[in-house]
């Protein structure tokens, strides 16, 4: 596509055209990238016209994982029927149908749209495999240069798939503009794909799963077997084949297959796609999968029962005949784990090669059909159904000659330019690392796997290849260019114990004295941080002095965040907890993945927040109370103590501003690649501004024992309710000593380290609790929370 181009303009307004499972969704998140959307169905039958559409509206909205961000981005959805709304079609800049899967339905839809849609609106359909060309038939030119294909997967929000497939007339530029705004506007990482049916991702997803099927319809595997192999062991969601099915629904599964069988007259392994008898017996009586409550899988009270493929009753999980997979699972990479599996000499073994080598002989034979380049299906493969490595990564991990002569051995068909590789002397798909990573195209040889360079520039996560400036052995300083650092965790989970502080402390000062703009901290781990390291802790109970100055020095670490003399930006994503959200807190302008999930977690372990997390907290209630008058304050007390009493985390960037933990000017970038780009282009842009700290707080208004009294009441209903231990209830009482101010009698003015005195009392305090010391130990030995 060339060079990313920086002048599109972004969607603001969408119409999405049917309010059902993916409808609805895709509203959802449209909403929550800050569009107002219109949403629209069939008419009702009754009084209420928009019955349809609202009921979709409301099974959305019950829907776990959420779709949304917050309730904020429910207001951001106008509802409507097709009968008296259909004109809010024209407001839109992008209109998305997401009605049945029927050519003729999606048709008949096109030809009202065209008569509504503004000229310059773009036109797209959600559909899973209909061809462009089909769907818009007898449109206008003029249409269908603005019309094209986006297939979102389900869940939307998720799932950062999205394939964009142009029609044959389908002008360059709307494309170019969708993949844009699907990046940088939604955070979806996109493949155009052609025009073919199943596009790429349910054409090599949905072949890989009903081969599994079939592998347990010929009785030789059971459900549990094939889920065990072809879950995390294999770089696989923990969801694996079956209870995916579950989820996406064996209705929903059913469908895709047949039309898949339909539409590929021509496909040399047309007969996957059949429906096993097991499978089509569930769809018949209604056992779809999690929707309602029975699929492959049931819970039945506490028990995870499979169906039994004879006589459809649910059982008990036989024993798994896999041998010991004990060392493999140990294997630290998915790179060695494949490896050792292919490798296997037992039954698992057997399994892995008969359905890797039919799924990666497929993928290969799909070239050029479905996709120039095989970087494209493992794209699609790894963003659409969650894989670590795709099927040519795979390919390339077991050994490319090897699995080519086990294909030729077992008499599975090799494609041509998969043979003209080995004359070319190419020994594998993939070449050289990071930046420098080539992929081999048929008849193009080696060219670059990365993305043209203004396209890395607004969305890629910088590589930082140069050696470190800084390194300890939990913690690195990195440089990013334009005289801004990165502090990256290297630590385990990127926990915090005293060499990260530490570190961070250092590096503030290298910063401050040398020639750099600013500093960024922030990761490319799975995890930002789940924050202070427990075990460093546990380890010092009962060295009180130890103890302390741990905490002291964590304090002071977050203290030196938030009042450093240049700018520090922190960058989020994924869990930020505890100490994590913290230095979160401190940081005056973070910037935040959409995904992050932010929260205050330290009473499920039986403490307070202690890094200055409660000080800040009630500084804010003070902040955003509209005056000094204890009664406007006491309700935005009770929401950050309701919020840290009942270890919330944010579902998001933007509930977490809700919530306190990121402030309404907090950076939220939708594509979480983004991230540390952003926070390098926010710590340029304080600085050119000449970036001044913030002031001390001397003065956070508190409300004394008057107002910890109406917390304690609280506390107590929710014991007597039983929503809260007595323990909890106790906990919940040293937050709000804090909260505060302690013993003040009244309401009172504090310095900020009054509050952190505070924090560092209870905090030590409360780890000499032997309830305490046994949540920790929970936590370290089971990594379960207990409630005591």
């Amino acid at each position: 596509m060339g060079k990313e181009k920086r002048d599109y303009l972004p969607f603001r307004v969408a119409a999405v055209l049917g309010a059902g499972t993916m409808g609805a969704q895709i509203a959802a998140h449209l909403a929550n990238a800050g569009l107002t959307v219109h949403l629209l169905d069939l008419a009702g039958e009754g009084e209420n016209k928009n019955a349809i559409v609202e009921q979709g509206f409301k099974q959305a909205q019950a829907l776990r994982p959420n779709p949304f961000f917050s309730d904020e981005a429910h207001r951001l959805i106008v509802s409507g029927n097709f009968e008296d709304h259909f004109d809010r079609i024209a407001e839109a800049d992008w209109v998305i149908e997401a009605v049945i899967e029927r050519p003729e339905v999606k048709q008949d839809l096109m030809v009202k749209v065209e008569q509504v849609a503004r000229e310059d609106a773009v036109i797209s359909t959600n559909t899973s495999g209909i061809p462009m060309g089909v769907i818009a038939a007898d449109r206008s030119e003029a249409f269908q240069k603005r019309f094209l294909g986006t297939h979102f997967f389900n869940p939307p929000r998720y799932l950062k798939l999205l394939e964009i497939i142009p029609g044959s007339k389908t002008d360059p530029g709307v494309v170019a503009r969708l993949a844009w705004f699907a990046r940088i506007g939604l955070g979806k990482r996109v493949v155009i794909t052609k025009d073919t049916p199943g596009f790429i991702g349910n054409r090599v997803g949905v072949y890989e799963m009903m081969h599994s099927l079939w592998a347990m319809a010929g009785g030789d595997y059971s459900i549990e077997e094939i889920d065990m192999l072809t879950g995390p062991l294999m770089g696989r969601p923990s969801s694996a084949t079956f209870r995916t099915a579950d989820v996406v629904g064996l209705d929903t599964l059913a469908h895709v297959a047949n039309f898949l069988y339909g539409a590929l007259a021509g496909d040399e392994h047309r007969d996957v796609f059949r429906l096993p008898e097991l499978l089509e017996k569930l769809v018949e009586t209604g056992a779809t999968g999690a929707k309602t409550g029975g699929g492959f899988y049931r819970k039945e009270g506490q028990d995870i029962l499979s169906v039994n493929r004879e006589t459809l009753a649910y059982e008990p999980a036989r024993e798994l005949d896999l041998g010991d997979l004990g060392e493999i699972q140990r294997l630290g990479s998915v790179q060695d784990r494949v490896r050792a599996l292919y490798a296997d000499g037992g039954r698992a073994g057997a399994f892995i090669r008969s359905h890797l080598l039919n799924t990666l002989g497929y993928s290969a034979r799909r070239i050029p059909e479905i996709a120039d380049s095989p970087a494209d299906i493992d794209r699609a493969i790894r963003w659409g159904f969650g894989w670590e490595i795709g099927p040519f990564e795979m390919w390339d991990a077991i050994g490319f000659g090897q699995v080519r002569e086990d294909m030729v051995s077992q008499d599975i068909s090799v494609p041509d330019w998969v043979l003209e590789m080995t004359d070319a002397g190419a020994s594998a798909f993939y070449r050289g690392r990071a930046a420098e990573r080539e992929v081999f195209v048929p008849g193009q040889g080696y060219v670059s796997d990365v993305p043209p360079s203004d396209e890395i520039h607004s969305f890629a996560v910088p590589s930082d290849a140069a050696l470190p400036i800084w390194e300890n052995e939990e913690a690195a300083l990195l440089d990013m260019g334009d005289d801004v650092v990165r502090y990256e965790f290297r630590s385990k989970a990127n926990t915090m114990g005293q060499k990260v502080v530490g570190g961070i402390l250092e590096v503030i000062d290298l910063v401050e004295q040398g020639d750099y703009r600013g500093l960024v901290i922030g990761n490319a781990g799975k995890h930002f941080s789940v924050g202070a390291n427990l075990k460093e802790m546990a380890n010092l109970m009962g060295k009180s002095d130890q103890l302390e100055d741990l905490l002291i020095g964590f304090q002071k670490m977050i203290q030196r965040v938030h009042y450093a003399g240049k700018p520090v930006v922190v960058a989020t994503h994924n869990m930020a907890l505890g100490g994590a959200c913290e230095i979160a807190m401190a940081c005056t302008h973070p910037v935040a993945a959409a995904e992050s999930y932010i929260g205050l977690v330290e009473l499920g372990v039986g403490l307070i927040p202690a890094g200055c997390g409660t000080m800040r907290l009630a500084a804010l209630a003070h902040e955003r109370a509209p005056t000094e008058h204890e009664s406007h304050i006491l309700p935005y007390l009770r929401q950050v103590f309701e919020t840290v009493a009942m270890a919330k985390v944010s579902g998001s960037a933007r509930e977490a501003q809700i919530f306190g933990f990121l402030p309404a000017h907090a950076r939220v970038v939708m594509h979480s690649d983004r991230r540390l780009y952003v926070a390098k282009e926010e710590v340029i842009r304080l600085s050119n501004e000449g970036y001044v700290p913030p002031r001390v707080r001397n003065a956070i208004k508190v409300l004394g024992k008057p107002g910890r009294a109406q917390f304690e009441v609280a506390t107590y209903t929710m014991q007597q309710a039983k929503y809260a231990t007595e323990y909890d209830r106790y906990l919940a009482g040293r937050l709000a000593y804090v909260l505060t101010g302690g013993d003040l009698t009244g309401s009172a003015l504090v310095h900020e380290d009054y509050l952190l005195e505070l924090e560092r009392e209870v905090f030590l305090s409360l780890l000499g609790e032997e309830k305490t010391q046994a949540r920790i130990e929970s936590i370290l030995t089971r990594n379960k929370p207990l409630r005591n």
